[in-house]
């Protein structure tokens, strides 16, 4: 078994601890922004889309690059697995007000700099792509907001032990999502882009019928994460795509589906999901 593997099934075990555990992350009424790079963007852009539907204050995500450190906030909320990825560490040091990392190694740069501190240690990995981690941090995060991650947590579960068919032998994907599963549709992505090198776009589900359904056809997936909008299915099959909807798992759930599908896909096509080409496991610039 490959690491990948072994980390996609822990996944409930490292939501439940989390959850257990409890971790407040800021106030309400705050102005959030929340970074990360890579991964941890795409689980920023999910929380900043779930924190603003709670009513909890405005939450705008960025890839930690593209901050506009002009902007002012309450608060800046960092996701870095490793806790040394260059854009991340040199921009919690730029910025003024309360920081808040959320990281899976103690004692990296990142947990030096930062006025608040969650260490997951626990759903670490030593497979380059991310998985538990990346889940494991959202979980936190919507703990945090007050969620109950019970019914996700027995529907990752569920996940784990669905049938795969035919979906890993599929040429191209398209994920999809509304509000704050647009993150988890990115992050479906770049799963399948990193572990198997595969063909794979993501957008806001409303607006794949404007082009992007024109790439429809026998042999590719379009995913949808969430409920699925009226129509879409009909369209989608038509063209003779396969669309695959969540069947009522929590879409938090249904990525650990697609999880797999990326590492299944990964050794059809012979290559090691453990160790993805011209990926490392942090990116450290030369020079920062």
């Amino acid at each position: 078994m490959s690491f990948i593997d072994a980390e996609i099934a822990s996944q409930p075990a490292c939501w439940g601890r989390v959850v257990a555990g409890g971790h407040d992350i800021g106030r309400p009424g705050e102005s959030v922004a929340v970074v990360g790079c890579g991964t941890s963007w795409f689980i920023a852009m999910a929380y900043a889309g779930l924190r603003e539907t709670a009513g909890q204050g405005r939450t705008d995500a960025f890839a930690a690059s593209e901050f506009p450190l002009g902007r002012e906030y309450d608060r800046v909320v960092a996701i870095s697995r490793s806790g040394t990825t260059t854009e991340v560490v040199e921009l919690l040091k730029a910025v003024s007000g309360p920081t808040t990392v959320i990281t899976g190694v103690a004692g990296s740069p990142v947990t030096e700099i930062a006025d608040q501190v969650v260490v997951l240690d626990y759903a670490d990995e030593r497979s380059v792509v991310q998985t538990r981690f990346a889940t494991t941090a959202l979980a936190l995060l919507r703990a945090s907001l007050g969620e109950d991650l019970t019914q996700a947590i027995a529907d990752a579960k569920t996940a784990l032990d669905a049938p795969l068919g035919a979906l890993p032998e599929a040429d191209q994907f398209t994920f999809l999502g509304r509000g704050w599963t647009v993150g988890l549709a990115q992050e479906a992505a770049l799963k399948m882009r990193e572990a198997a090198g595969a063909w794979t776009e993501a957008y806001p589900a409303m607006e794949y019928r404007h082009g992007p359904i024109s790439i429809a056809q026998p042999g590719r997936v379009t995913w949808m994460f969430g409920a699925t909008p009226a129509g879409l299915a009909a369209e989608v099959t038509a063209t003779g795509a396969a669309f695959v909807e969540s069947g009522g798992l929590d879409p938090l759930a249904h990525l650990v589906l697609a999880q797999r599908v990326a590492a299944a896909a990964a050794r059809l096509r012979g290559l090691d999901p453990d160790q993805p080409r011209n990926l490392t496991r942090s990116v450290i610039l030369a020079g920062a």
